[in-house]
């Protein structure tokens, strides 16, 4: 009896009445204003133009903004408050082989450039980041690149490996690289292989054969010549260059010719017409620290400039 009367005044104080069976539906207002009102906050949004990072001019000043002066008038100073200076590539290298003789560093220790490159094309454009393969004129590695070639002809099979190829194949060099039993440092392919290789564009990823890097023809033995003493980049964070380029006991003359070398192929990526491509260059050696150079000094002129 006790639990009939709770069951009864639970139903009474719930505004229910014990003979209703339909549930009591509430109305909310509807906010016909809510829609409108972020339709055109995003539109104003869209209007926004985003403001350019301001570049001053202060060439024609006694002094850089920020800084204590253009030039150190002694050869002791803080480094902070004057600007970094750009040398020639020549002064550069002299002054990684001096650091070199002073620190009594190893004289075959590495050189290294680092280029920041100019994307940017017209509107908003860009150009992708690139992998390229150049022929330094002076080599500072010793062993010759792997390089494997795709193709099911005979002929095409035998000139490649006469001309050095360590892996030569079709279908099967397809299913030894998918089970990690073949790895080379450069892959090439004939044209009719294309279709038959696909399943290896994950695999090799920038290594995979394509015709704008020249790993794609019929010429095999050109292509060996080109990849088993051809040296690799790669533009990084789509921006920078960053690979060495020599050692530092190599002659000046033939570090430069490597320097020219590489940044002759960065500036063939992108057209003249759109300005200067390399914004930033700088020389390292292992142990010294990174110089700035003046990458136009060893660059040959643009097609009809006169100056």
């Amino acid at each position: 009896m006790a639990s009939c009367m709770r069951t009864l005044l639970k139903v009474l104080s719930g505004g229910h009445l014990l003979t209703s069976k339909t549930p009591r539906v509430c109305h909310l207002p509807t906010r016909s204003y809510a829609a409108p009102a972020r339709a055109q906050k995003k539109k104003e949004v869209e209007k926004e133009v985003k403001k350019e990072k301001r570049v001053i001019d202060d060439s024609a000043r006694h002094k850089p903004y920020g800084l204590t002066a253009w030039a150190p008038v002694d050869d002791v100073y803080v480094q902070r408050f004057y600007p970094r200076p750009v040398l020639s590539p020549t002064a550069a290298l002299l002054k990684l082989k001096l650091y070199q003789e002073l620190d009594a560093t190893a004289p075959d220790q590495p050189v290294y450039i680092d280029l920041k490159l100019d994307m940017k094309l017209e509107k908003k454009k860009t150009i992708d980041a690139f992998v390229s393969t150049v022929q330094l004129p002076h080599p500072f590695r010793t062993g010759l690149n792997t390089v494997a070639v795709f193709t099911e002809n005979p002929e095409q099979a035998q000139v490649a490996q006469e001309h050095g190829a360590q892996f030569v194949g079709g279908t099967e060099l397809v299913e030894q690289i998918l089970e990690d039993e073949v790895s080379a440092d450069f892959y090439i392919s004939v044209p009719e292989m294309l279709p038959k290789i696909v399943p290896l564009k994950n695999k090799l990823r920038k290594k995979f054969p394509k015709s704008k890097r020249g790993s794609v023809g019929v010429n095999i033995p050109k292509m060996m010549a080109m990849f088993k003493t051809g040296f690799e980049y790669l533009v990084e964070k789509d921006c920078y260059v960053r690979t060495q380029i020599a050692t530092l006991d190599m002659p000046t003359e033939h570090i430069l010719a490597n320097v020219k070398s590489i940044l002759t192929d960065v500036c063939s990526h992108r057209p003249a017409e759109y300005g200067q491509f390399i914004e930033r260059s700088i020389l390292a050696s292992h142990t010294s620290e990174a110089l700035r150079f003046n990458s136009q000094d060893i660059l040959p002129p643009p097609p009809g400039d006169q100056s």
